[in-house]
């Protein structure tokens, strides 16, 4: 299977190209990589690494994305590729997210076509099929050709995601979607911009734009001693949630383990205390179910 040549993107002046897949909106000069290090520009049109290439597959709990309110008690066919439009510090598979920019390890993982992912779905009697483990979006077009026939043979969808997609991808992807975990790191720009080479804002617009599409929601934080763990913060993002996608959206907090991060292994792992700690600000903000 030759590259398949990307969805998302527009041809700009003197052979570059502009990535509309997510908001980071890539500028791409020719022959060079976009900000995930999976999407090159050859000749002025934008090719895609990831299509047909998952680097990880597994069959898992749907409670391990983390789902509680979906499908639960189920197993889920998991699939991922190379790459990742963050760069997060924090990023526990790092050995999967951060590979990219390079064509010879790029082109590695066995070439799996998207009946093949739903029929080995079905055939290990998983209800669901999970895009997960780096980021959905920059495989958009690969999870889109598997969301379509999945749907066709009554299978649900579920996106595990930093919730970064561009406008143009989550129109695209939401009507295919049953689904979704999204992560709010934290509700402070500075966390994204320094901890996750991202912004904010674009992530609250996805996730108030997937809950009115009626998408079921879960959320997940990181609690990341002296980054993610400030009381006024957590107060912000949980008011969010319970104000913006409603105070039944379930909110997952997580511990951070300094021996399994990319980077950050000077931090202290999470204590129990600062988790405890944040449950019980989500309580009095209005949240309802909250999963530690």
């Amino acid at each position: 299977m030759p590259l398949k040549e990307a969805q998302f993107y527009e041809i700009l002046d003197a052979g570059r190209v502009k990535c509309r897949l997510c908001c980071h909106y890539c500028i791409i000069a020719p022959d060079r990589f976009g900000h995930c290090g999976v999407r090159r520009n050859i000749d002025g049109r934008l090719y895609t690494y990831t299509y047909g290439r998952p680097v990880a597959v597994n069959i898992d709990p749907i409670e391990k994305k983390p789902l509680r309110q979906f499908l639960p008690g189920t197993m889920t066919y998991s699939l991922g590729t190379f790459g990742c439009n963050f760069h997060c510090a924090n990023c526990q598979n790092y050995d999967i997210s951060q590979v990219g920019g390079a064509e010879e390890t790029l082109l590695v993982p066995p070439l799996i076509a998207p009946e093949q992912i739903v029929t080995q779905a079905i055939e290990n009697n998983c209800p669901s099929i999970s895009y997960t483990y780096s980021e959905p979006t920059i495989f958009a077009e690969y999870a889109l050709d598997i969301m379509k026939l999945a749907r066709e043979r009554g299978l649900k969808n579920i996106w595990v995601s930093n919730g970064f997609m561009s406008p143009e991808c989550r129109r695209e992807i939401v009507p295919y979607l049953d689904a979704a975990n999204i992560d709010l790191k934290s509700f402070d720009p500075e966390f994204y911009l320094k901890v996750c080479q991202a912004k904010l804002e674009p992530v609250l617009e996805n996730l108030q734009a997937v809950k009115a599409a009626g998408v079921h929601l879960e959320i997940t934080t990181l609690i990341v001693p002296t980054l993610s763990d400030e009381e006024r913060m957590l107060k912000d993002l949980a008011g969010f949630i319970v104000q913006e996608l409603g105070a039944e959206t379930p909110w997952h907090l997580l511990r951070f383990s300094p021996e399994a991060a990319w980077k950050l292994k000077q931090l202290p792992a999470t204590a129990q205390e600062a988790i405890a700690k944040a449950k019980n600000l989500g309580v009095l903000a209005g949240l309802k179910n909250i999963y530690v």
